[in-house]
């Protein structure tokens, strides 16, 4: 706690995977399947190899120990994608997410990224200028649609 009697500010921290300690690769991936798999009630192949791709690097926000909010970006040739965007339900509501989505675009927004955005989520990643680039589809069950991000 900080003298005013709140909690300190959430620490910002980024990785490739094998700088990872196996505590940060446990929680970060508890997070996702506690999301993705339990909340969401959808199972699927969440560890899908591409997390440990040395291109890959991992933003996460952490208070007190814990993962708050996790995303990755991905190297997919001419392009990065952005995906496995996730946060606590206890930490929900504190603008986390966007502000991984806006460090991912600090460090990876000259050059074109991609992602495939639950439906309902659209407009929320259009605000960082995020377009959609084709059909829908389902993916395990959940409506997605693809998305692009040009460099202005």
């Amino acid at each position: 706690m900080t003298s005013a009697g709140t909690a300190p500010e959430p620490l910002l921290r980024r990785a490739r995977f094998a700088d990872l300690t196996p505590f940060e690769v446990y929680a970060l991936c508890r997070l996702r399947v506690d999301v993705f798999v339990v909340e969401q009630t959808c199972p699927y192949p969440e560890l899908d190899g591409r997390d440990a791709e040395p291109e890959t690097e991992h933003l996460w926000f952490e208070q007190a120990g814990q993962v708050l909010s996790t995303v990755r970006v991905l190297h997919d040739g001419a392009t990065r994608a952005i995906g496995r965007v996730a946060t606590a339900e206890a930490a929900r509501g504190r603008g986390l997410a966007g502000r991984l989505i806006e460090a991912a675009l600090a460090g990876y927004g000259d050059g074109p990224l991609t992602l495939g955005a639950q439906a309902h989520l659209e407009h929320w990643y259009a605000r960082f200028g995020f377009r959609r680039s084709g059909p829908g589809y389902v993916e395990d069950g959940i409506p997605h649609v693809p998305m692009r991000r040009d460099p202005a």
